[in-house]
């Protein structure tokens, strides 16, 4: 039995896998103390671990505090999302606070990376402070701009900047489809970049939390012109990665 964990800067995400089969997974939100909610996610399984791996900005915290062994993110990704689609060569990752473009190799491997962890424009935090300013729940939000009436776009890249224009064009009159729209459309526009920054290949994967936003979803295939793959559960691919480490 393996315990893979992943501690991200908004969510916690546990995987405990038993030969090929996955028994347990749970994602929480972070908490003021992770390291609690960690040992009560593990607790029952610890006994009969052979292996703890942590992965995630956490990933330090629980080493030190609970004696893990850690890998980098990157590495995480690369393996669970392999186990997955194995043929997979590209993995778009969107987490809370952070974008990330990996390339894989014909062997698994990761053979390169391009990251946005300067700005939360084009992380899922900025779609959740375009939400709050725009008074619509952030699990309503992409299924209104799935039918926009007009596809407008937001100028600013800043996310400061950006909530003041999208405030400005509620108060003018937008409609909130357009709205949403031109706000996942800046996001989807950003991580393209970083595609296309790294390369664009085939079998592209789209993972983290964000990867169940259907509209980000949509905007991305249409900027890639082509489908993209997402797993079943988007979030604890990087949990799962460090289980088979």
């Amino acid at each position: 039995m393996r315990i893979g964990i992943d501690i991200g800067s908004r969510t916690i995400k546990v995987v405990v896998r038993e030969g090929s089969e996955i028994i347990y997974s749970k994602v929480l939100d972070n908490t003021i103390n992770p390291l609690l909610t960690i040992r009560e996610l593990i607790f029952p399984y610890l006994d009969k671990a052979e292996k703890v791996v942590a992965t995630g900005y956490g990933r330090n915290l629980a080493k030190v505090n609970l004696g893990t062994e850690t890998i980098t993110e990157i590495k995480a990704q690369a393996l669970g999302i392999r186990e997955i689609f194995p043929e997979a060569e590209l993995i778009i990752d969107i987490g809370g606070q952070d974008s990330k473009v990996v390339a894989i190799g014909k062997n698994g491997g990761v053979e390169n990376f391009v990251m946005n962890d300067k700005c939360a424009a084009g992380t899922g935090r900025f779609l959740e402070v375009m939400a709050l300013s725009l008074g619509i729940p952030l699990e309503e939000f992409p299924i209104l701009g799935l039918n926009p009436k007009n596809r407008i776009k937001i100028t600013s890249m800043c996310t400061v900047f950006a909530e003041s224009e999208v405030v400005s064009l509620k108060n003018a009159g937008a409609d909130p489809s357009d709205l949403s729209y031109a706000v996942h459309l800046s996001v989807a526009e950003r991580v393209s970049a970083l595609v296309h920054r790294l390369g664009l290949r085939e079998n592209i994967v789209f993972t983290g939390g964000v990867a169940k936003n259907p509209l980000i979803v949509k905007l991305l295939e249409e900027l890639l012109g082509q489908k993209i793959l997402v797993p079943p559960k988007p979030e604890i691919t990087a949990a799962l990665g460090c289980t088979l480490v």
